[in-house]
């Protein structure tokens, strides 16, 4: 891999060409978005059921088991079409483009790469999570050790996912930018592939991959590097044309409090969840899936977004510090008629606190 820095290699659309070859052209000449297609809709959001036959399309792989396990698959009101098995923000993002995908679950930097490529989305409902969800993993042999080693050396960057910001705020605790370290452009599903062959010196992980890399590879010599960087926000959001039909919105509108409560939901039942989601979907062991749910965040599901949007201009601010997107007001991100929805489906302890 060339050396060559990080801020000549890397710019505001380079996650598309992770994201398929196609995308890139159909995205390189994308129009601005038009501020008054991005504002967040003024229309009344209808308390009624979707109409029969509804349906959506919807990212969200853990509320599909979630759902399954606890029963509260029998009370959506409208038709799931289909649950995709995807979750990076780069296939979300032409999902919704292609219009194959409605509603999908993912960290708070995909809707702001969303909007810089034209992407109009607007954000639905909001978790909060305090602690860290991405650990840093080094590649076999690595003599990296913490932040302040990473100087100099190649870091697995996904500029339109959580990790990418994971990456930013890391540095610049640490007192380094950019351009201080040599990121190499990857998706995160190939941070793996990547540390593994050495292909780059460290990358972020989260769980179960992380318990799995180092399963295998302690033994060579990788470790984990852990900082008290926070990923803040998980989102569900939509795209504009799905919330402005008014039967998708009410649908949308309908499945907010059980994504909440199906959250709270794996959070009460442990062992359950444990068995359902680590063990038989992801293939981890139970004492793994059970250290790893012990790291986990309480589901915290905040009554007000005001936290969530200043998070999210924060973060914003440091991609357009980075080059990576212009800079813009996050406001118009959030669709606050679904603002309390969320908070007002679980119990108290669920709202408040972390």
């Amino acid at each position: 891999m060339p050396s060559t820095p990080a801020h000549s290699r890397l710019g505001r659309r380079s996650f598309l060409a992770l994201a398929g070859g196609a995308a890139v052209g159909i995205a390189g000449c994308a129009p601005p978005p038009d501020p008054a297609v991005r504002s967040a809709s003024v229309k009344a959001l209808s308390t009624a059921h979707p109409p029969p036959n509804t349906s959506l399309t919807i990212a969200v792989r853990t509320s599909r088991i979630q759902f399954a396990e606890s029963g509260l698959s029998k009370e959506l009101p409208f038709k799931v079409s289909e649950w995709p098995n995807l979750s990076a923000g780069p296939d979300i993002i032409q999902g919704f483009r292609a219009r194959s995908i409605d509603l999908a679950s993912n960290a708070g930097i995909p809707p702001i790469q969303a909007h810089a490529i034209g992407v109009a989305a607007r954000i639905v409902a909001v978790q909060v999570r305090r602690k860290p969800t991405y650990v840093f993993a080094t590649a076999p042999g690595s003599s990296i050790s913490g932040v302040e080693d990473f100087r100099g050396r190649k870091i697995g960057f996904s500029q339109g996912q959580a990790q990418g910001v994971v990456v930013l705020r890391a540095l610049k605790k640490a007192g380094l930018t950019p351009k201080d370290v040599q990121l190499v452009a990857l998706p995160s599903t190939q941070f793996l592939t990547a540390l593994q062959s050495k292909q780059v010196d460290v990358a972020p992980l989260g769980e179960p991959t992380l318990t799995k890399y180092l399963s295998q590879y302690g033994k060579d010599g990788a470790r984990d590097v852990r900082t008290d960087v926070v990923d803040l926000l998980t989102v569900l959001w939509a795209p504009v044309e799905v919330l402005d039909d008014p039967a998708k919105a009410a649908a949308v509108r309908s499945f907010v409090p059980l994504w909440a409560r199906g959250s709270v939901w794996a959070w009460e039942n442990t062992n359950r969840w444990i068995d359902a989601y680590y063990v038989k979907d992801q293939g981890v062991s139970r004492e793994d899936g059970k250290r790893i749910v012990a790291s986990l965040n309480k589901p915290h599901f905040p009554p007000r977004w005001d936290e969530a949007i200043a998070w999210e201009q924060e973060t914003a601010e440091l991609m357009a510090d980075g080059g990576f997107v212009p800079r813009f007001d996050v406001e118009q991100l959030f669709d606050r008629r679904f603002e309390s929805l969320a908070a007002e489906a679980v119990d108290a302890q669920y709202r408040e606190g972390a």
